[in-house]
């Protein structure tokens, strides 16, 4: 299980770093409290009582078995030759990586072979680790609540990505780290949704804002005047799924935006898309997609425990990478969590480093 850690604001503003400065003399400095990367140190210790993630890697290695397998094999030989390296994009491409990512990836790999003067096959594989870590390094970020009261949370995606047990199992631990959460049931579309999230909402004990068949735009805004209200620290609004192709269902997700900005003209302070890791380069374009109709924030990639081929994250990190060169203002899209089943604690934050070791096996 992920942990997290409160951290206090000193009595004086101290300079932030950055475009934006927060600065509120005329109220206390907010509680600040994050879900750490697997690599922060651990000052996060001094939370709630943290679970090994030694067993949670073990089955994203299991998940990811299959693509792991099939690189390694092209390490087996006794030569770094060309037909190394063709063999190695094969091996990508069957991982999902896509092309633009392979490409990328081979690049920077045969650059560093050079420059480390490999002459084994085995130590092209170390190096292909380290380049592939790097290029996933920005998207490893930890998810802030707090700088905001409340913080709200809007989470969107396609139908069967996971999203409300997502929602469930982060409603859980920020439970647990003693952040009040409020729920908003906006998912008005699908049959039972409503009830899955009071569910959560009822295990969780914390609670939750619904309207049966009402409107997905007017819950939203009724949770977060609520949240507001209540002085509730975190308001996390659940969404109909819906395919990027259905544009009218899309602007069903700008309005419920739009209309959550009116009731706190500075949220949603998070849009995070929860992706299938099953799906693929389609997991690509769902990203675009959904970040060209809402501006995404974070992500949330579930079911690496399958079938999931996982090299579709290098294809997300490089397109991110690419957005926030086309456009200072625009960071990469961090990947918050990643998910390799339905327990609790299958829900980590994302490590960049674990995540491409386990990758290659």
């Amino acid at each position: 299980m992920f942990s997290f850690f409160k951290k206090k604001a000193p009595p004086a503003p101290v300079p932030v770093a950055g475009p934006v400065a927060i600065d509120v003399p005329t109220a206390p400095p907010p509680t600040i409290v994050e879900v750490p990367t697997a690599l922060q140190p651990a000052v996060a210790a001094a939370a709630a009582v943290p679970t090994p993630r030694q067993g949670w890697l073990d089955r994203l290695r299991s998940g990811l078995r299959k693509t792991g397998g099939a690189i390694a094999q092209v390490f087996t030989g006794t030569q770094i030759d060309d037909a190394l390296y063709e063999e190695l994009e094969s091996a990508l491409l069957m991982a999902d990586a896509g092309v633009k990512a392979t490409e990328f990836l081979l690049q920077d790999l045969k650059r560093r072979v050079k420059e480390a003067k490999c002459t084994e096959p085995a130590q092209v594989k170390a190096l292909l680790a380290d380049a592939l870590a790097e290029l996933l390094a920005p998207l490893e970020q930890p998810l802030t609540v707090g700088r905001h009261h409340p913080t709200v949370i809007m989470v969107v995606g396609v139908n069967g990505a996971g999203k409300t047990t997502s929602i469930g199992k982060l409603t859980r631990h920020l439970a647990e780290a003693e952040q009040t959460v409020l729920l908003a049931a906006a998912d008005t579309f699908r049959a039972a949704a409503r009830e899955q999230l009071a569910i959560w909402a009822d295990r969780n004990r914390v609670e939750i804002v619904s309207q049966e068949g009402g409107d997905p735009a007017a819950v939203s805004f009724d949770a977060v005047t609520a949240g507001k209200a209540r002085g509730r620290d975190v308001v996390i609004a659940d969404t109909a799924g819906r395919l990027p192709t259905q544009l009218h269902l899309m602007e069903e997700l700008r309005k419920i935006r739009r209309v959550i900005a009116k009731a706190e003209p500075t949220a949603p302070h998070e849009v995070l898309l929860v992706v299938d890791g099953n799906t693929g380069q389609n997991a690509l374009a769902q990203v675009k997609s959904f970040d060209d109709a809402l501006h995404l924030t974070g992500l949330i990639v579930t079911k690496l425990d399958g079938t999931a081929k996982g090299g579709v994250l290098a294809a997300i990190a490089l397109w991110s990478r690419e957005r926030a060169q086309r456009d200072a203002s625009l960071r990469p899209v961090p990947v918050y969590f990643i998910g390799v089943g339905e327990k609790l604690e299958d829900l980590q934050t994302f490590s960049a480093r674990e995540f491409a070791q386990a990758l290659l096996n």
